[in-house]
């Protein structure tokens, strides 16, 4: 199994992208120690615990430290832009800032008197403005004013949340039956009764039946997303007319076409509402 680097799905070897997010997946590459198929961005491996980090570090060349020249070192306290052979440099004035505090506020405050600080103008909500009342009004007085006014009060228990939960169906093209997958299980078994494997969706009583194996495929269920895998079945499953090889699983989708058996006789269509 291929691991997706993104969501962390396990996805079939030889996949190129992840059946769930679509991320390319990281290819396979040969441990040096022992010769084991592992991941390209792998740090140890699986099997013998070979440092692939050693093998990866490419040592990078260290920096080169700059150097003076010793005649180019100058100890007095004259520097070179001094000298008027070289060119003097000439630095612009500095211009005083302005002070502060202004002379007349200053004067003032000396004076005795401080001067009057201007009064904020409150800012104005339109909303408020417009509205009778900006004060809150608790939940409780709230709904003992809509009873006295005759109105319901709203039951607080009618208004939680409710989880809604996908359902997931199999529509009968042949005879146009809806059957629906136990949302409980994680594991659902196509086929016909058996010893070994019981199947949970029996297709015995369908039409042309006798092209479906008793142990057939299943469907997977990881959270809201549903996988069908063939597991050995004798005339094969197909997903949108193609065949699906044995050990490889599809994700199914609203509205994918799934076969049980060639001929497309036994066919169902996929439904998640």
């Amino acid at each position: 199994m291929i691991i997706c680097p993104n969501c962390n799905h396990q996805n079939p070897d030889g996949a190129v992208q992840c059946e769930a997010c679509y991320t390319p997946l990281p290819t396979l590459a040969s441990c040096p120690s022992c010769g084991a198929s592992v991941q390209s961005d792998a740090s140890f491996c699986g099997q013998c615990g070979f440092d692939l980090r050693s093998v990866k570090t490419v040592s990078a060349p260290a920096p080169e430290e700059a150097t003076i020249p010793d005649g180019d070192v100058t100890f007095s306290g004259e520097s070179e832009l001094d000298d008027p052979d070289q060119g003097a440099i000439n630095i612009p004035d500095l211009i005083a800032p302005d002070p502060l505090i202004v002379p007349d506020l200053v004067s003032e405050v000396e004076a005795g008197s401080s001067p009057a600080a201007p009064t904020p103008t409150p800012a104005i909500n339109p909303l408020e403005a417009s509205s009778p009342s900006s004060v809150p009004v608790p939940a409780g007085q709230a709904q003992a004013n809509v009873a006295a006014a005759g109105a319901p009060v709203p039951d607080s228990r009618s208004e939680s949340t409710r989880i809604q939960v996908n359902q997931a169906r199999l529509f009968h093209v042949q005879t146009n039956t809806t059957l629906e997958l136990p949302p409980q299980l994680t594991l659902i078994h196509l086929g016909k009764p058996n010893d070994r494997v019981p199947p949970t969706i029996d297709v015995s009583g369908f039409p042309n039946s006798e092209i479906v194996s008793r142990v057939h495929a299943d469907i997977r269920v990881e959270g809201d997303i549903y996988y069908i895998e063939d597991i050995g079945s004798s005339n094969g499953t197909y997903v949108n007319n193609m065949p699906l090889p044995p050990g490889n699983r599809h994700r199914l989708r609203p509205g994918d076409r799934v076969a049980l058996g060639k001929g497309d006789k036994v066919t169902f269509i996929f439904q998640s509402a």
